[in-house]
Parts: structure tokens; sequence; C-alpha cells
């Protein structure tokens, strides 16, 4: 396969471009500054990409199979707490880049989009949105060492959740486990849909490692075409 990444610098997308090539699909990886990397691999090529050029982005389309979006202002793994202010000062990035995407695909309808979002958009419980209940939210935002405000960057995750919602090409939204950080691809993990999964102690968590391997299993074998999934422990 033909799979292409936004964002495949950062925390996420560095490790979808590695589990792609491990499986010999071909990779064209996309960042802001692709004269800075010096990543390399005979099935790997990289580009600059803005991801907010619709246009810049159809140009990249033809012959991807799937593209992968990890977009985050800003690079989480060289500076978190950029990235963190910088989703707080616009959580509208999210759902313009959603529609960015979108727009690009209008002439390559074929093409697969699977969208790495937040998990907060999971239900708690049935009926129970984890964006909509403020105080759950700030608990979690607490135990994940986040500011409080960051409330208005995962209400941003969702609208472009929502934004997907009401398009008829072929997306997939991926909402990995509230505390997603580096750790073992074990490859061992259970896949839901809308509801947030806990494990015997009551966490949502997965590895950066087993997402990157959730999110390449879903481009090789759809499931969840125009549907959200996610996975944890």
């Amino acid at each position: 396969m033909f799979i292409g990444v936004i964002g495949a610098t950062g925390n996420i997308g560095q490790r979808v471009v590695a589990e792609a090539l491990s499986r010999g699909h071909h990779v064209r990886a996309f960042t802001r500054a692709a004269a800075a990397v010096d990543a390399a691999h005979e099935n790997l090529t990289w580009a600059d990409l803005d991801i907010f050029d619709s246009d810049a982005v159809a140009a990249q389309l033809p012959g991807l199979d799937v593209l992968v979006s990890c977009y985050q202002p800003g690079n989480a793994a060289k500076d978190f707490e950029d990235t963190v202010t910088r989703s707080i000062a616009d959580p509208t990035v999210y759902a313009n880049a959603a529609r960015s995407l979108l727009k690009a695909l209008e002439t390559h309808p074929r093409t697969r989009l699977i969208v790495v979002g937040g998990a907060g958009s999971l239900e708690l419980e049935p009926g129970r949105v984890g964006a909509d209940d403020d105080h759950q939210l700030r608990r979690d935002l607490e135990s994940l060492g986040l500011p409080a405000d960051y409330a208005v960057a995962v209400r941003g995750h969702r609208d472009a959740l929502n934004v997907l919602r009401v398009s008829n090409r072929r997306w997939t939204y991926f909402s990995p486990a509230e505390l997603i950080a580096p750790g073992e691809r074990t490859g061992r993990f259970r896949i839901g849909e809308d509801r947030r999964i806990v494990d015997a102690d009551g966490h949502s968590r997965i590895s950066i490692e087993d997402a990157a391997v959730a999110l390449i299993d879903e481009a090789e074998l759809p499931r969840f075409v125009q549907r959200r999934f996610t996975i944890g422990y």
C-alpha cells in the first residue's frame, strides 16, 4: 500500500511511519520542514505540506491509498507545552484541518482518510460524553497533567469529528485512549467505537506504539469507514 502521513515527525506520526514501513508499505511522510529531517528508508519519501492548503493536499493524493492525519499545532514531540498553548489559543484548528482535508478529497474520493483525534468525545457511559461534562473533564485533564483551559481543545477535537460525520467521504476518526504515551508495542489491546475503554483499575490508556499498530491495521483492513473507533488496554 501507499500511505501518506501528515505530522510524520510528531509523537504518533513517527510511530505510524515506522509501523507502516515495518509491514512493507510505501510511505509519503509530510511535515512542515521536510528538509530538516534525516530519517531515511527505501520506501520512505518526505515532503513539505500545509494541511490548511487544500489544493496542496489534493496535489499529494494521487497514488495514495490512505492518508493518515496526525496533525497537531506545533510539534508535541519537540515542545509539548507549545502544542498545548497553541491548541488552547485556537481550538478551531482541528475542525478547520478536517474541512481542508475533506475539500482535498473532493477530487480523489477513493482515497481513504484516517484522522487521529482526541478521547474527550468518547462516551464515559451511555449518553454521557466526556467533553460535555465540565467536572469530569477538569478531573481528567488534571490527572493527565494538562491545564483546565485545555478543555477548549478537547471540544475542538470533538468539533472536527462532527465535521467528518456530515461528510460522505471515506473517512475514519481514531480516538486513542485518554492517556497515550511512549511504551511497548504489544499488539494486544481492545477495540471499541464510541465508548471509552478502561482497564481493570478504571484507567483509559494505550502506548503510542500500539496506537500505531491499530492505525495501520485499519489502513490495511478497513472496519470503520465513516465511523470512529477507539482502543485501550
